[in-house]
C-alpha cells in the first residue's frame, strides 16, 4: 500500500492512469467541438461574404458614368468644355458642319445624306432632334412630316411604329425610294460604326424627360465625345448643361444680343452659333468671344464670297449646305488643318 506524506492513502496508480485518460479523452472532445464550431464560423462568414457581394449592384457602365471633375469644371465662369479648343488658329481651315447631311446630293436628314457628307470630307454632320408621340428621339427638321416624307401629320403626333412605315427618299429623288426616317440611336450607331461626329439640334423647346432621353442615346451608344449640342432654345441648352455637363454646347441666335459674352457665360457655352447674316453685320463680335475662350460658328452660308468673309472675320466653323464646294475652298485658300476636336 502506497501512502501519502500525510500518511493517508494515495491511490492506486492505475487508477490515477484512468483518471488521466479520461481528462485526456474529455479535452479531446472539447477540442473538436471547438474546432468544429471555428470551421462552422468560418464557414457562415464566407456564406454571408458571397451574398453579400451577389446583393452588390455592379458599377455604373462607363457609358453613363460623368467624366472626372476637370472635364466639366468652368473656365473662369465660361463653357463647361472649353470653347478655345475649338478656336482655329490663324490661316487655318473652317471646320465644316454638313448641315442636315448633304441635303443637295440626298434627301436632308437620311443616312444616305450622312454617308454624303462623309464621303464630301465634312468634321461633323449637323441634324435636328425631335421626339415622337411615345418619346424615340428621331432625326427630322420640320415640325411635321409632310415636306420631307410620303405621311402627313406633326411628328409629336405620330409613333415611332408608324414613322418607320414613312418613305423619307423618293421625294428627293426615285433612286432614294425606300429610306427611312432616322432614329436618333440608328444615327448613332451608324455615326460610331462608319464614322463621324454629331452637332445636334434640339428643336423647339423640350422637356427635361424628352432631353433626358436624347442623353440616354447619346451615352448608351458611348457617343459623348463626338456629339455637341446646339439650340435656339435657351432653357433646353441648361437642361442639357444640368444633364449632361461633359457636352459641349452651342446657341443658335439671329439675333443682335447687347452682351453675346455674358450669355455665353451665363449658359456655359463652347461656341456661339451665330447666322452669318449677324456676324457680317456684328464682325467685332468674334474677337470678343474669342477673348472669352467661346468659338463662333456659323449658319449657313453657302457662297465663296461669305466664306471669305467670315474667314477674315476669323469665324472658327462654318454650317454649310454645300459640304464638298466647302471643303473644296478650304483646300484651295488654307493650308492648315481645321481646328477643334
Amino acid at each position: 500500500m502506497l501512502l501519502d506524506q500525510s500518511g493517508r492513502r494515495a491511490p492506486h496508480r492505475r487508477t490515477a492512469q484512468r483518471i488521466g485518460v479520461w481528462l485526456a479523452g474529455l479535452g479531446l472532445v472539447l477540442g473538436g467541438v471547438q474546432f468544429l464550431t471555428a470551421a462552422q464560423v468560418q464557414n457562415d462568414a464566407r456564406s454571408t461574404f458571397s451574398s453579400t457581394a451577389l446583393m452588390t449592384p455592379p458599377p455604373p457602365p462607363a457609358a453613363a458614368a460623368h467624366p472626372p471633375r476637370q472635364t466639366i469644371e468652368t473656365l473662369r465662369g465660361g463653357s463647361a468644355i472649353d470653347g478655345r479648343s475649338y478656336i482655329r488658329a490663324p490661316g487655318a481651315r473652317f471646320t465644316v458642319f454638313a448641315h442636315r447631311g448633304a441635303p443637295t446630293i440626298a434627301p436632308e436628314n437620311t443616312l444616305p445624306s450622312d454617308e454624303a457628307a462623309r464621303r464630301s470630307g465634312a468634321d461633323w454632320i449637323e441634324n435636328d432632334v425631335q421626339p415622337s408621340l411615345d418619346g424615340v428621339p428621331h432625326i427630322m427638321h420640320d415640325a411635321t412630316v409632310d415636306r420631307t416624307t410620303d405621311g402627313k401629320g406633326r411628328i409629336r403626333d405620330l409613333t415611332a411604329a408608324h414613322l418607320a412605315t414613312l418613305d423619307a427618299g423618293k421625294w428627293f429623288q426615285p433612286k432614294f425610294a425606300g429610306t427611312h426616317v432616322m432614329t436618333l440611336r440608328q444615327q448613332l450607331e451608324d455615326l460610331r460604326t462608319r464614322g463621324g461626329r454629331l452637332l445636334l439640334e434640339i428643336k423647339n423647346p423640350q422637356s427635361r424627360e424628352e432631353i433626358a432621353r436624347i442623353i440616354q442615346e447619346v451615352r448608351t451608344n458611348a457617343m459623348t465625345g463626338r456629339v455637341f449640342v446646339q439650340s435656339f432654345d435657351r432653357e433646353s441648352l441648361r437642361i442639357t448643361r444640368d444633364l449632361a455637363p461633359e457636352l459641349p454646347l452651342g446657341l443658335l441666335t439671329d439675333e443682335a444680343e447687347p452682351d453675346p459674352v455674358a450669355a455665353a457665360r451665363e449658359l456655359r457655352l463652347t461656341s456661339y452659333n451665330a447666322s452669318y447674316h449677324l456676324l457680317a453685320q456684328r464682325p467685332e463680335l468674334v474677337g470678343r468671344l474669342h477673348a472669352a475662350g467661346i468659338a463662333v460658328m456659323a449658319w449657313t452660308p453657302d457662297d465663296a464670297r461669305d466664306w471669305s468673309a467670315l474667314h477674315n472675320a476669323g469665324v472658327d466653323g462654318v454650317i454649310t449646305n454645300r459640304t464638298a464646294d466647302l471643303v473644296a475652298w478650304n483646300n484651295q485658300h488654307t493650308g492648315k488643318p481645321a481646328g477643334g476636336p
